[in-house]
This record gives C-alpha cells, sequence and structure tokens, in this order.
C-alpha cells in the first residue's frame, strides 16, 4: 500500500532535477466501432473516445495540484485504426484520423496514438489502406500520431513493409516540408512493437488490453545524473546500486499517480513504463548520465557497455517499486529531445552506426534522427531494416523515428520546440541499399523464436 508520505523524499528530486510523470496515457478499446459507413465509425469514435477521456486532463490536474508532482503530458491511445476501419466501404482512412484529431483536442490532450497497423507477417485489406492514408492523416492533422509494426520475434522482418514504410517516411517529409518534415516525429516503425506503451509517437491499445486503461510512463534523467555525481570514481559496483536505488524512488513515484488517476477516473490501472525519458532541458538528459560515468562524450568508446549497465540497473530498482510494469522501460536515447545527444553529434562524437550499435542495449531504437532531405527512400528502409534486425534477434522492442529534412544538409540543424527539442542533420552512409530493398518478401524468423 501506498501513500503520500512514501514520496515526501523526492521533493527535492522535483524542485531541482527535472523528475516528473512524463505521461499518463488512457489506452481506449474501439473494437465496438466499427462500421460498414466511414461517416458513421468516424462518429463512434470520436464519441467513444471522449466518453471515455472527457476527465482525463482535469483528474490529472487536480492530482498534480494535490501531490505536487508535475505531469507533463496527458494522452491518449486506442486500437490499431487498420483494424476498426477495415469494414469501412472506404480506401481513405484519412476522415478517420480527422476524427482522432478532433476528440484529442476535445478531450485537452496533447497527443493520440494508434493511427496504426501490424504487418510483421503480412497484410489485410485494411493494413494496405491505412498505411496509404499515413501521409496525409498526418500533413492534415495537428495531435495524431502513427505507427506500423514491421516485426517481430516469432514471425521475422516484412520486407515489403519496409520498403513501403521508406517510402511512406519520405512522403511524409515532402508533405510537411513547411515545419522541416515534423510529420515524420509522429510517425514510428518497429519491431516487437507492445500493447501497453504509454509513449508517443508509437503508442496504441493493444488488443490484448482491457476496455479502458491508464497507462503512466515516469522520467527522472536528471535524478539519476544528480545521484552518481555524489560517488565520482566509485566502482562500478556502487554505480549500478546507486542508479537501482534511485530508479525505485521514481518508480514509486509513478505507482502512486497510476492507482490515483486510475481510482479517480474509474478505469483499470494498466503499467507504469520505467523508461528514462530526456528532454532537450539542460540536467535532463540520458547522454549527461553516461558522461558522468567517465565518458568525454556520448558516442566515444565505452558508451555501448554504460548505456546498458544504466538500462539494467533502472529495471531492476523499478520492477521493485510497481505491482505492474511494462511499456517499453529502460533508457531513451532520442537525439533531438536530449541535449547531451545534440552536443554530441554537434562535436562529431555520435553517429548514426554508434546510435544503432547503443540500441542493442536500450529502449526503442534510432529515435528523432533528423538527415538529409535528399536521402533517398531505399537507404531509409534499410535504416529501418537494420534496426528490425536488432529487435528480432535480440527479442526486444526496437523502433525508427527519422526525419528527412527537405532543403537541408548534413551539419544544418532544424528546431522544433518544446519536447522535440532541436535536431542536427546527421550523414547518412553514401552507399545504395536499393537492390537489397527491392527484393522483398520476409526475412525469416530466428531459430530462437521457437520456444514451443
Amino acid at each position: 500500500m501506498i501513500n503520500i508520505s512514501d514520496i515526501m523524499q523526492t521533493n527535492e528530486m522535483i524542485d531541482n532535477q527535472h523528475l516528473d510523470i512524463r505521461t499518463i496515457t488512457m489506452g481506449i478499446s474501439l473494437r465496438d466501432c466499427c462500421d460498414s459507413d466511414i461517416n458513421k465509425c468516424c462518429d463512434k469514435i470520436y464519441n467513444k473516445i471522449v466518453s471515455c477521456a472527457h476527465n482525463l486532463v482535469p483528474v490529472a490536474e487536480q492530482i498534480e495540484l494535490e501531490l505536487g508532482i508535475p505531469i507533463v503530458n496527458k494522452r491518449i491511445s486506442v486500437t490499431p485504426i487498420s483494424m476498426i476501419a477495415e469494414s469501412c466501404e472506404s480506401d481513405d482512412y484519412v476522415p478517420i484520423a480527422h476524427a482522432l484529431d478532433r476528440a484529442a483536442k476535445e478531450c485537452g490532450v496533447n497527443f493520440i496514438g494508434g493511427f496504426s497497423a501490424l504487418v510483421h507477417k503480412g497484410y489485410t485489406k485494411g493494413d494496405r489502406n491505412l498505411i496509404k492514408s499515413i501521409p496525409q492523416a498526418l500533413a492534415q492533422t495537428e495531435r495524431v500520431c502513427a505507427s506500423v509494426n514491421v516485426a517481430s520475434t516469432k514471425a521475422g522482418i516484412n520486407m515489403d513493409a519496409v520498403a513501403e514504410m521508406g517510402r511512406v517516411v519520405k512522403e511524409c517529409a515532402e508533405l510537411t516540408k513547411d515545419t522541416d518534415g515534423l510529420g515524420c516525429a509522429k510517425l514510428v516503425v518497429f519491431a516487437n512493437a507492445v500493447e501497453d506503451n504509454p509513449f508517443m509517437a508509437g503508442a496504441f491499445h493493444g488488443v490484448g488490453e482491457a476496455e479502458c486503461v491508464v497507462n503512466v510512463g515516469v522520467s527522472g534523467p536528471g535524478v539519476v545524473h544528480h545521484a552518481l555525481k555524489s560517488i565520482k570514481g566509485e566502482s562500478f559496483d556502487v554505480v549500478a546500486e546507486t542508479i537501482k536505488k534511485t530508479a525505485f524512488r521514481i518508480t514509486r513515484m509513478g505507482q502512486l499517480v497510476a492507482q490515483e488517476a486510475s481510482k479517480r477516473l474509474g478505469v483499470q490501472f494498466g503499467i507504469v513504463d520505467l523508461s528514462l525519458a530526456p528532454t532537450p532541458a539542460k540536467g535532463d538528459s540520458v547522454a549527461r548520465i553516461l558522461e558522468e560515468m567517465g565518458l568525454e562524450h556520448c558516442g566515444t568508446h565505452g558508451t555501448t557497455a554504460a548505456l546498458a549497465m544504466l538500462n539494467d540497473a533502472v529495471k531492476k530498482g523499478g520492477v521493485m517499486a510497481s505491482s505492474h510494469v511494462g511499456g517499453l522501460s529502460g533508457a531513451f536515447i532520442p537525439v533531438s529531445e536530449d541535449e547531451g545527444m545534440i552536443e554530441a553529434v554537434k562535436v562529431g562524437a555520435l553517429s548514426i552506426e554508434k546510435l544503432e550499435a547503443m540500441t542493442c542495449v536500450c529502449s526503442v531504437g534510432l529515435d528523432m534522427i533528423a538527415v538529409p532531405g535528399d536521402t533517398d527512400a531505399a537507404t531509409i528502409s534499410a535504416i529501418i531494416a537494420d534496426e528490425s534486425a536488432i529487435g528480432v534477434v535480440n527479442t526486444k522492442t526496437t523502433a525508427v523515428r527519422i526525419i528527412p529534412v527537405e532543403g537541408k544538409k548534413t551539419g544544418d540543424e532544424v528546431e522544433y520546440g518544446g519536447l522535440l527539442g532541436s535536431a542536427p542533420v546527421m550523414p547518412v552512409n553514401k552507399y545504395s541499399a536499393k537492390e537489397f530493398i527491392a527484393r522483398g518478401g520476409r526475412i525469416p524468423a530466428p531459430m530462437h523464436s521457437l520456444k514451443n
């Protein structure tokens, strides 16, 4: 049983070390919203979301006020729209994206996720229509986020989908070039996507989830960084123990907020996601944690080992503090959203290739990376394929959120503002993978997928 006294020791963390609840995300099932008439389907979706989530923001704000805990984002995730819209007698799902956007605005949430498809083993009609609709959907809406799962450890990698998503990313970049490809920042390509992820842009409400749930994502890179400052020169045994204890305190706060939100909203408590999610603010960086361990810059040799230890210690400490841990749970390394990562790119310490190596041992994958606008679709697809392979072979979630910025070249910088931060444009390998991507088909699942 948790009470408020359990988190009083976190006051300094909140006041001085950027500790916050990064998001309360309400997951809503839309499976009862199917209709052959797309307009009726849109009405059902809008009404269901508003009915379930109309109190989400007021309740979150009330909890913030009472407990003194900042809750940065309030969000909604829904059943993958490819499944809901498949019964519609229409091949254009953009109207549904507009319905989601209207509902999000009515409820006052920051983002709504679930304009999604799961195609790791193949396509249905609804999957194809959804993916085809993504560029216009993201260009025409403000708060809608999209995701596509193209691979899993059990199924392997759907290379036809990988090839298509490279083209979709390029089209999103073109349609939103006036905002430096902002549409791409709302699109994630997954391997082994999870059903209870509270973080955007990849959140959706999985088919194995309850009717309506509350998932919470906590964050505390600044707190971990501060804790490590007090143990300079100590062995990694001490470093790991310090991170574990800090992660426990952070997660305990998330558990309390999740329980309170669940009770007040009258919906099921889903999970607490343990991920360390950075922001562009100074003192709230995962890269700075790694550097505190003794690295001159994030990206130098030793970075992958440091990140592996951080990720493991966060999970070991956090899992004891919550009755239900899920989501992605680890450490995020988005370039544009982490001031330490941004600096590491600018000084030449951090490359896409090193980031790819780091994704083998942390949450998700290549995240919020800006690349030159003339990067072709096949190269983007090949980057997605590489990241998918890491996820499939290592039985973990990986993802790609990449932004080819029209008119920009390596060394330029784009500014998105808010939590999306700013992104230095990073170089990609100049050699082609077109013939590789053109093969299509499916890369088979690895042997260790046969566990039955």
